[in-house]
């Protein structure tokens, strides 16, 4: 609660700067924020009035030794339990990027062709959540594999703390089965790498030097490789202090690949200025990365038996096949809960 009310007074001030409309873009980014912040604080402070209200109605209670009133202020003292949970749970997605949309990359690791089969799935299992979940999800690059899976994929999920949602989703996630491309049925382990990154709002989120990127130009290809478009409309674009690569080639024009292009490199670049004063604030609290085996976030295992566990929140379920079609909320907000308070006090 400090951190919201702090934030919400530095916004309250920014929006009566003169030139704080100068830029419109920016104006309402900042005033959405606002707006956002006041509602938490007003249902906090509901909340804190419906409290104050029922100890004193227990009180009276008790000096009157009333039994039916005793019992309403049972009923009373659930039903507000129940908001408090969902509140604190909502403090877990107000940190300074979760409003904003996400861009989700999706790569595979060790494991050969059942990594790039896995990776698929974990495409798959994104885009059911978000139609589960109704966010709108587009496919901003695929590059398909040679025999099956995918060898990346990129999608932007839009919403209303999409990007909030998703983060959990940020790391190395192993999948453990019988492998369907293995003549020998033996049981394998596979590894897929998902970057999830806010979405670039504002102008000065992230500056672009052009002198800094080398744009290509080239056509869009199908499975295999095999040109399907005459003109060249497909984009790679290489940001040169870092040797970063991004390229998209599903929209229909020159200039939409160039777009989604240039928002997943800034996307990428936002991504580890946070990470960097992530690695920071673990530095001045003296915490260390965990270095275990794999460095996975999630284990999936089908075989011997069925279970998803997060190695994170230590939730766990054996409906693979729901976790496999989207059913993630519940894995979702276990890691979420484990952040309220951690990142309060960050």
């Amino acid at each position: 609660m400090p951190a919201l009310e702090r934030e919400a007074s530095a916004l309250e001030r920014e929006s009566a700067a003169p030139g704080f409309w100068d830029d419109s873009e920016r104006a309402r980014a900042k005033m959405r924020r606002l707006a956002s912040r006041q509602r938490m604080l007003a249902v906090w402070g509901g909340l804190d009035r419906r409290v104050d209200e029922a100890i004193e109605l227990v009180e009276l209670a008790a000096a009157d030794d009333d039994a039916t009133m005793a019992a309403e202020l049972a009923g009373e003292a659930r039903a507000i339990a129940a908001l408090i949970e969902e509140q604190s749970f909502q403090l877990a997605l107000s940190g300074p990027y979760d409003e904003r949309n996400a861009i989700v990359e999706i790569f595979p690791g060790v494991g050969g062709v059942d990594s790039q089969d896995w990776a698929e799935m974990l495409e798959r299992m994104y885009l059911r959540w978000a139609e589960r979940s109704e966010f709108d999800a587009a496919l901003v690059s695929r590059v398909e594999g040679e025999e099956a899976g995918i060898k990346s994929a990129t999608l932007e999920v839009k919403g209303e703390s999409a990007y909030g949602w998703l983060r959990s989703e940020h790391g190395v996630h192993r999948l453990v089965r019988i492998s369907p491309f293995d003549q020998q049925h033996a049981r394998h382990t596979s590894f897929a790498k998902v970057d999830v990154l806010p979405e670039v709002e504002l102008v000065d989120d992230i500056e672009l030097d052009e002198d800094e990127l080398k744009i290509d130009v080239y056509r869009a290809s199908g499975h295999g490789g095999q040109n399907v478009q005459k003109n060249a409309t497909a984009v790679r674009i290489t940001h040169l202090p870092t040797n970063m690569v991004v390229s998209c080639q599903n929209e229909r024009s020159l200039r939409r690949n160039r777009e989604s292009a240039m928002m997943v490199l800034k996307s990428r670049l936002l991504q580890i200025e946070l990470e960097q004063q992530e690695a920071a604030r673990r530095k001045m609290r003296g915490e260390q990365l965990d270095a275990g085996w794999g460095n996975q976030i999630r284990s999936y295992v089908l075989q011997p038996y069925r279970m998803v566990k997060d190695l994170r929140s230590g939730y766990e379920t054996s409906d693979t096949d729901g976790v496999l079609d989207g059913e993630i909320e519940p894995l979702l907000r276990a890691w979420l809960q484990t952040r309220i308070g951690v990142e309060e006090e960050a």
